[in-house]
Formats: structure tokens, sequence, C-alpha cells
């Protein structure tokens, strides 16, 4: 019954615009389609809180209604005032039907009214709304029916209104109730069902969409929720289990070998933390299955420190490492600062390196075809212990000699389909280390990387400086933007260097890139102004406030050689002020720049803007991010701003981000390409349940890693994980 076309239920219309625009297509897509919230009379109906330029749905009393002519009396429009308590708002309504209309919207009835909130002279309005009247024009007995239901508004659109949605459903649970209900196969082990007192699902799904009281909203809530977390879990916990199956040859390090001569070498203390997760790390690559690790830390917590030992270890032990990196600048970077990490040791082989020593490799898609060639030829003999890459590492003509460790450098930027052609590369299955410097909220990594065991780091190493952010109102305030060029000119005097980052590098095939860049979409604020670009910052900036400072550019679209040598000669101190796009938000490291503004800094989203600010403060000078936007203040953008340069918390900013973006799906969306599996379950506020969830599914999957014993679940794990989602966790 779940499965039938919603066309066979509810007619070829109605079904064709849920399926075009709500993506929903069968009877079980309708029901898993579940209200955002319910409205009760005084509680919906808050008109004086309406937002601009949105689609909203409210409910409210007709106060009055008048027919005004214009245009010479050729012309006519209908305006309607309806009022709640709180706020008063205008429906306009033109031509033909204005008629139609005036007799539906007669003073003291109630509807629900749906559209587009705008203003006309300053007073709040909805053009020519959709509208459903609630309760005739009649007695008490009417009015208070009306005032003790609740109403589920769901996720609607403008070609299909939440009454519509809400009609639709009545449908289908009409007919679920003459027959469909024995035919919900549920999930949930009756034994866990039992034991948490959860709701059968059949009796959860009438409830959340026709609840007669809150309790009965929340109970199956409840219920849903952790149906979702569930059959995630199980998803997860047998992805684990096949992979702690697997084999993998146990890496060992050397005594006297590699890691223990760089370690001699270092001219610093490791911190605890880098120790502690480094004894993680080692104790995973000792064992004959594949690790599977998530390194979290902060920008600058040491996380390249630790992956390089890890490589160490497994050179010594006989393998080879691959670090791959999401750009060409960064592969370079890293390739840069492991090679001057390592000294003498990274020249194996050659004149002067060290005995124990290994060659460290770049491949990269620009290099020259000799210099590719030569790289090829130490990778396929052995010779190079450690490659470090872009995504030109995974081509089909990349050969190792034993590839034993793979490194993946800010994860979120690859693909599954790139790690997992990388990882196929060993004989036998790599180990993989995961490093991310965006933090990730516990339960969000208990979600999204369930099959990896993580490790934090917490601490910043000995010597880094703490960061100041201050907030630029450029538009309320432009003598503070006057002032942020003055600080720019004093740290540089000072003998530092700066950063200056836009959303759009400027030049005709850039109108897309600041969208793409951009990690959440930014509020409606009236019209807005296209991005600042780097090309024409930098020509103002450098025949204005800058003069005579040496200012140059970096972008992705600048060729490999020319943005390398900008970023050496940044880094050697030649170059005073670099204007980038966010291509210098992950690992560039230049301890000299002290100062970074970040223009429409708005446009960004919180780990993005907490990312981008970790590149100053790297060395003994305290450094300075300074937020320059045209937000109102009052606006979410503004908060948004305001929580970054509260706190250096990446944890706390990260929980801000995700609560801002929870329409969207913690599974990667963008990486499987298929919608979201989480309709109840928010990954931030139900920690409890997703743990406890994570805890029955481990315990389900070890006694019975086939689910051979329970259909029901092997079943929704199927309808819930479909083929490309189940692809996707099997390879993230």
């Amino acid at each position: 019954m779940l499965d039938e076309s919603l066309k066979k239920t509810l007619g070829g219309t109605t079904a064709k615009v849920l399926a075009e625009h709500l993506g929903l297509h069968t009877v079980g897509d309708l029901l898993h389609h579940y209200p955002r919230r319910y409205a009760e009379r005084g509680e919906l109906t808050r008109l004086a809180d309406l937002p601009l330029d949105e689609h909203v749905t409210v409910v409210a009393q007709v106060s009055d209604a008048r027919v005004l002519k214009f245009n010479n009396g050729r012309g006519q429009r209908l305006e309607v005032t309806l009022t709640d308590g709180s706020g008063r708002l205008q429906l306009v309504f033109f031509g033909r039907s204005v008629y139609h209309h005036q007799k539906e919207l007669v003073p003291g009835r109630r509807g629900m009214f749906a559209g587009k909130t705008g203003t006309f002279r300053n007073i709040r309005q909805l053009s020519h709304p959709a509208y459903e009247m609630l309760a005739k024009d009649s007695g008490a007995d009417a009015v208070e029916a009306w005032a003790n239901q609740l109403i589920p508004l769901y996720p609607a659109c403008s070609q299909m209104e939440s009454w519509k949605v809400s009609n639709a459903l009545d449908v289908v649970l009409a007919s679920m109730e003459a027959t469909g209900w024995e035919s919900v196969v549920d999930p949930l082990p009756a034994a866990l069902r039992e034991g948490r007192g959860l709701l059968p699902l059949p009796e959860a799904l009438r409830k959340v969409h026709r609840p007669r009281t809150k309790a009965d909203i929340e109970d199956a809530r409840d219920r849903l929720k952790w149906d979702e977390a569930f059959v995630l879990q199980v998803a997860l916990a047998r992805r684990r289990h096949a992979d702690s199956q697997l084999p993998a040859v146990p890496r060992k390090p050397l005594a006297d070998g590699l890691l223990d001569a760089f370690d001699a070498k270092l001219p610093f203390t490791l911190t605890e933390g880098q120790l502690k997760v480094s004894a993680e790390i080692f104790d995973d690559l000792a064992t004959e299955h594949p690790m599977h690790r998530l390194l979290q830390g902060e920008v600058g917590s040491g996380k390249t420190m630790v992956a390089l030992r890890a490589m160490l270890g497994v050179v010594d032990a006989g393998g080879q490492a691959a670090m791959l990196a999401p750009t060409e600048v960064l592969a370079q970077q890293h390739h840069r600062s492991i090679t001057e990490m390592m000294g003498e040791l990274a020249e194996g082989g050659m004149l002067g390196g060290a005995e124990q020593g290994t060659k460290v490799v770049l491949l990269t898609g620009s290099m020259g075809t000799a210099a590719r060639r030569g790289a090829l030829l130490d990778l396929v003999t052995g010779e190079a212990g450690i490659v470090v890459g872009t995504h030109a590492l995974i081509e089909d003509k990349v050969q190792f000699h034993d590839l034993g460790l793979v490194v993946v450098d800010e994860q979120h930027r690859f693909g599954v389909e790139q790690r997992d052609a990388l990882r196929s590369k060993g004989k036998q299955p790599p180990h993989l280390l995961v490093m991310t410097a965006t933090p990730i909220p516990r339960t969000v990594a208990m979600t999204v990387f369930g099959d990896l065991e993580t490790s934090v780091l917490d601490q910043l190493p000995a010597g880094r400086s703490p960061i100041a952010t201050h907030v630029v109102p450029a538009k309320d305030k432009p003598h503070f933007l006057a002032r942020t060029w003055e600080r720019v000119r004093e740290e540089i005097e000072g003998g530092h260097q700066a950063y200056v980052v836009c959303p759009r590098i400027g030049d005709e095939e850039d109108s897309t890139e600041a969208g793409k860049k951009s990690a959440e979409k930014t509020e409606a604020e009236g019209e807005r102004r296209p991005p600042l670009a780097v090309l024409d910052l930098a020509a103002q900036l450098g025949a204005g406030p800058l003069a005579g400072l040496r200012v140059e550019v970096l972008h992705g679209r600048m060729q490999p050689d020319a943005k390398d040598d900008v970023m050496r000669r940044f880094a050697a101190g030649e170059v005073d002020v670099l204007v980038a796009t966010t291509v210098i938000e992950v690992g560039v490291n230049v301890p000299n720049s002290t100062v970074m503004v970040i223009m429409d800094a708005d446009r960004f989203g919180v780990s993005q803007l907490h990312q981008l600010r970790g590149r100053v403060g790297r060395g003994s000078a305290p450094g300075l991010c300074l937020l320059v936007t045209e937000a109102f203040e009052a606006s979410p953008a503004r908060a948004r701003l305001d929580a970054v340069a509260r706190t250096l918390d990446g944890f706390e900013l990260s929980r801000i981000d995700l609560e801002q973006r929870r329409e969207g799906d913690v599974l990667g969306q963008a990486q499987s390409g298929v919608r979201s599996s989480l309709r109840m379950l928010t990954v931030i506020d139900d920690e409890d349940v997703i743990a406890a969830a994570r805890e029955e599914a481990a315990a389900i999957v070890a006694a019975d890693p086939d689910l051979a014993g329970m259909p029901e679940l092997r079943t929704a794990l199927d309808a819930l994980l479909d083929k490309e989602r189940e692809e996707f966790l099997d390879k993230g």
C-alpha cells in the first residue's frame, strides 16, 4: 500500500504537482511528509511577526473589505484588512475575480491565507493570496470548534499550499483506514518498541497528521524520530561491521626508523592532545583491519603534524602514504610544509639525504609531463614513501608499490567516489585517516561519520596567539570601514601582512561563483548589490586607501604556477596585502599575517568564516579579523556575524551553523544526490535519541549482521536507504 502511486489515490493533477514540486510520489512519501508545525487560534496568527519577502501561512479574521476604483474607473481592486489582535495585514486582489472574493471575505469570518509578504506604501500585504475560510460566520460553537483544533502546517510551495497538502492527506488517511494499515511494515523490533514505550507505526502516522492533543504530537514525534535514527544507525553499524571483517596489512613503526629520526629533530614538544591522538592512530594501524578514523581539530591545532607522523610510521613499516588535498594551492602548501618539517629525511635516495629518509613527491593535474612522469615512476617503484596530491592521484594511470595509508584533508570537499577510488589502489584496503578543521558536534559525528572512529584535537600548540574578531557595519557607519583600512596599514607598517577576502573573483565567467562559494543562503534583505569581487577591490584598494603597499590577488581561476608564485612571495614577505577568494580558506600558513578583512562577510557561512580567520594569528603576534557587512543590525545575517565575533569555539559555531541550516540533510545531500532522509530528526536537538539508537543498532548488528531474523527492519532499510544512499554510506 505504501508503494502505491499517489496518482491512483489522488488523481493525476494533484499527484503531478506533489511529485514535481515536493518530490512526493507514493502514499508512503506523503505519509512521511510531516507537518512542520501546528497552528492554534492564538499561536499561528502573529501578524506582527511576519517576515518580509517570504511565503507565509496565517490564520486571521477579516476586519474589513472594500472595492476601490482606479485608472478613471476602468480598473478595480479589492482591499481586505486582516487582524489577529497582534497586528494587521492587507490582502489585495485585482481584476474580474474581485466580486467573487468580496463575497467570500466577509468581515468577521476567519480563514487561512497563504502568499508571499510584500509592502506597499509601508503597509504589509499579500497580493492575490490563496485562502480557505475556516468556519462560517455563525455562532460561538463554530468558533469554539475551530479554536480547539490543531491545524497541521505542512512544508508547501506556491503551487501546493499547506491546506491542499492537508486535503490530500485526508484522502490518503481515509484509504489507509479502509484497508491499508495492515500492510505497513514496522522497522522497530517489537522488544525495542515496547521497552522504550514507543507507539506502533500506524498510530504514530495517524497522530502526527491528525492530532487531537499536543500529547499526541509529542508521542508521534518520539516514535518517528526513533525510526529515522535507528534505521540510519543500523546502516552505519552494518558498515562498521563489514569494515571490521576486511583484511589490512598491519603497519607498525620500526624502532630507530624514520619516525624516531623525525621526532628527534622536532624543535618543539608535541601537545598532550597530539600525543594522545597519535597513540590512537598507531593502535589502529597495528591491527589487521583497516583503520577508519576521523581526525577533527580546530584550525592550527596541529592535525598535519599528527597525520605526517602516521604517514612516517607507515613508511617505516614498508608501505606508502598518500595525502589527498582539495585544491592545488593546498596540495602545494602541504608538500612544502612536509618537506620543510622533514628536512633531509625527505630526500631519501638523494645526495645529502638522510639514510632513513624517503622521497616526498607532489602530484597535481597541472604538472609538466617530465615532472609528472618522474613522480609516477617514484610511486610505482616505491622510491617515494609519501605522495601529496589533488584528485590527480585518483587517475587510472597512478599506481602504487604498496599503498598503506590514505589521508584525506578537508573531507567535505571530496565526493565519496573520489575517496573510494583512491582507497581501491592498495593491494589490500589501505588504512584511512580523514581530517577536517570544521568542528563537528558529537551528534553529527555519530550520524554523518557513524562508521568512523573519531579523534578530536582541542588544544592549540604553545605560542599560538588569540584572534580578536569585530563586525564592521559598513552601511550604518562608513567611518568604521575607513578605520578598517587604517588598521591594515598599521599592521603592515608594524612589519606584518594582511588578507582581504571577497566572495567573488570579478571576471565575466564569475556570475555563479558567489552562489557556489557561499555555505548558506543569506536572507533576502531587499534589493542587494552583487557581492564584492577580488579584481575590482584590489584595484580600488591599490589606488585608494592602501596606495603604496604591495597588493596582489589570488583566486581559483589563475594558472597553477601563477597561484603558487603569489603564495610563495606572500609567504616570503614580498607581498603586503593578498586580496583573495576563499581559495585561502584551508591550509594556507603564513605566520606573519596578522589581519584579515572579510568583505560581504554575511554572504559566507558561519563555519567558513571561522575557517577563514584561522589563517591569521598563526605566529607570536595576535590576530585580528574584521567582518565587513552591509546587513541590517536586527537581521539574521548580523546575528550570525555577531556569533562569530563572540566566540573562538569552533564547536559552538558549528552548532549555530547547523541550527540555521537544519533543513539540509546531514547525510550530505550534495554528495549523495538524493532527497533528505531525515524529516523528523534534528541532529542538534536529538542527541539522546541518536546515542540510544546507535547503542541499540550496534547490539542488533553484532548479534545478527545480515538481519536475517528481522525481515521488517531489512525492508525498512531498503526503503529508507535506497541504493544510492546505501552506496554513499558504503563509500563514506
